[in-house]
């Protein structure tokens, strides 16, 4: 279930429709982030899926490990998975660099994020309006 902010958007985020707008050609990449030692069997299934079509040549996938230096983070490691469209791979990196950039946080940030899972400009627009208002 979605949180309500999603909800309410006046178009379908992608969160749980990543597999169906891929396989239509509609979202060029999709990702996911989490611990290996606490991922819910439900994430494991759905990736499964994923895999099925990376086993066919349809999507790529790459996987990024974090190293996680925190005090008292009782995990060693997240997993980022990334899944990509034939010819798209070159997103993940740009994603990587974009979350390692040392610039702080903004709303150019913000787009180019929309751009590399997808959105349309509209839809980034729509998006870019609720995150000045938030900051």
């Amino acid at each position: 279930m979605l949180p309500e902010g999603l909800r309410n958007l006046p178009y379908l985020v992608h969160t749980n429709r990543e597999l169906g707008l891929m396989l239509r050609g509609q979202k060029p990449m999709a990702c996911f982030m989490d611990f290996p030692e606490i991922m819910p069997e439900c994430v494991v299934r759905y990736l499964r899926m994923f895999d099925r079509y990376v086993e066919q040549g349809r999507f790529s996938k790459r996987l990024h490990i974090h190293h996680i230096t925190a005090k008292g983070c009782p995990y060693p490691e997240c997993h980022e998975i990334f899944y990509t469209l034939p010819g798209e791979e070159w997103r993940v990196q740009a994603k990587l660099d974009l979350y390692n950039s040392p610039e702080s946080w903004s709303a150019s940030h913000e787009r180019k994020l929309g751009e590399l899972l997808g959105y349309t400009d509209w839809q980034i627009d729509f998006w870019l309006r609720g995150f000045r208002e938030a900051n």
